[in-house]
């Protein structure tokens, strides 16, 4: 799988944290909405 600039990014599950609580989210929940990712690689973790 390959994955191109204004391309549609392939649909995935995550991790993380709204209104104080972690739960999952799917990429596909938001289709059709504007969305941003973000992703701080060692946040959460004790080092």
């Amino acid at each position: 799988m390959s994955i191109l600039v204004g391309k549609e990014a392939p649909d995935f599950e995550a991790s993380g944290l709204l209104d104080g609580k972690f739960g999952k989210f799917k990429l596909s929940d938001y289709r059709g909405k504007w969305v941003v990712l973000c992703f701080y690689p060692g946040d959460f973790t004790f080092v």
